[in-house]
């Protein structure tokens, strides 16, 4: 009986070492397999790459003129940027405000693409970046409203800010009376 009970053992063994071996060779095809996708779709990514030469010749001129104006840009975008870091530094905790994680608003993951060039790369940074102050700004600034002034204009505004739907009504006293202080704790959650 041990004999027999100590040669099944050794076939289980024998068999999970097999299923162990059929496993490894199994992930390391995976793996050269996901290599070889990964490769091709660089090269079919980078077939669509204008040159850096290409690129500029293909520019319209008043485009290339005007660039320097654009990228003025970012003299305002982060000194906005360093203002709304600081005001909420100093402001948020006193007025108990959740503050606004930066890097929420603040997304650069194209950077990589195999298909931009240089300059191309840069103005999608340089949008990244621009788009990401003025979303992280418009946060804090709604939050700023919601604890100082939460009232609904009295004529529809466009694209307001997701706090905006909580405010109360322009003209009811009452009910901003009653609420303000409830309002001013109700983040949903956030931060």
């Amino acid at each position: 009986m041990k004999q027999h009970l100590d040669e099944l053992l050794e076939r289980i063994r024998l068999l999970q070492d097999e299923v162990e071996e059929e496993y490894q060779k199994t992930r390391e095809n995976f793996a050269q397999r996901r290599a070889q996708l990964a490769e091709e779709f660089l090269r079919q990514q980078r077939r669509y790459k204008t040159g850096l030469f290409r690129f500029l010749l293909r520019t319209r001129l008043l485009v290339a003129l005007t660039a320097p104006v654009i990228y003025f840009g970012w003299i305002p975008f982060l000194l906005m940027d360093l203002f709304v870091t600081l005001y909420q530094t100093i402001c948020f905790p006193v007025y108990r405000i959740p503050k606004v994680r930066r890097s929420d608003y603040m997304v650069f993951d194209r950077e990589d693409l195999p298909y931009l060039n240089i300059i191309e790369k840069f103005n999608c940074f340089y949008c990244a970046y621009g788009n990401g102050v003025a979303a992280y700004t418009r946060e804090v600034a709604a939050r700023t409203e919601q604890y100082w002034c939460p009232i609904k204009h009295a004529r529809r505004i466009r694209a307001a800010h997701e706090h905006y739907p909580k405010f109360f009504d322009h003209g009811d006293a009452e009910a901003f009376r009653q609420g303000i202080n409830r309002l001013r704790r109700q983040y949903d959650g956030q931060d």
